[in-house]
């Protein structure tokens, strides 16, 4: 039987990676989980008995956010289905090495579609369905920086960090908007455990993070409720 929660939160792309810790930590902290996924169903099924199983309860929502009307009707299936929704987590995102002149449309297109556009118009659904909240979106350390090696994505992450800044001016007082920045944590899917041990030596901290530093920081933006606006590196000091 499910308790009572402090609410409800969505976090797209849920299903795997960090945002199936995300969904963990939230689920632990008294949220009720709304998990989108978009092609990993099995992954999907299988957290959300995973979060059925600490007291709250969970459904998963399955999305293509590059389609613009499932993108659009995500915020409204969910808010029917838990009205205590409030807390958006913009998780879901590509990661593509590709320099300037390596570039093409659909890579372009790609980035900008999943790793601005969708968190920009989840964002207007959140605030036209929830009186109240809490936006977080996901970001990264690179957006300090000007990384060639990642021409498209780094820009994308860039309008991403900037909207974050726009959204929490005009949706308060009744909606936070705030952002937290990885750095090396988790490799990218096509790369290996070596992606990681590249780059420890240009980072202050010289080390890698551990996942459980980005959802602790996720966890500190949720309970102080008088923060908005913020962009949370976590990420060593890579962005100095």
């Amino acid at each position: 039987m499910a308790i009572t929660a402090k609410g409800t939160a969505l976090i797209t792309g849920g299903a795997k990676r960090l945002g199936r810790l995300i969904a963990l930590k939230l689920a632990s902290m008294g949220y009720h989980v709304a998990l989108h996924y978009n092609n990993s169903l099995d992954e999907a099924k299988a957290l959300c008995s995973e979060i059925q199983a600490l007291k709250v309860d969970c459904e998963i929502f399955q999305s293509n956010l590059l389609d613009e009307d499932a993108l659009e009707s995500l915020i409204p299936r969910v808010k029917e289905r838990f009205h205590d929704l409030n807390l958006l987590i913009n998780n879901a995102s590509v990661f593509q090495r590709a320099r300037l002149l390596d570039t093409d449309f659909d890579l372009f297109n790609g980035n900008f579609d999943l790793n601005f556009k969708a968190p920009f118009f989840l964002t207007k659904e959140f605030a036209k369905h929830c009186r109240e909240g809490h936006i977080i979106n996901m970001v990264d350390a690179k957006v300090a920086h000007n990384d060639i090696s990642y021409s498209a994505y780094t820009l994308s992450k860039k309008a991403l960090t900037d909207f974050t800044l726009m959204a929490a001016r005009e949706l308060a007082p009744a909606i936070r908007v705030n952002a937290v920045g990885p750095g090396y944590i988790l490799p990218p899917d096509a790369d290996d455990e070596d992606y990681l041990t590249k780059r420890p030596e240009i980072i202050p901290l010289q080390r890698k993070g551990e996942p459980f530093e980005i959802t602790e920081a996720i966890a500190f933006l949720v309970q102080n409720t008088y923060i908005t606006g913020q962009i949370i590196y976590v990420d060593g000091g890579e962005h100095l």
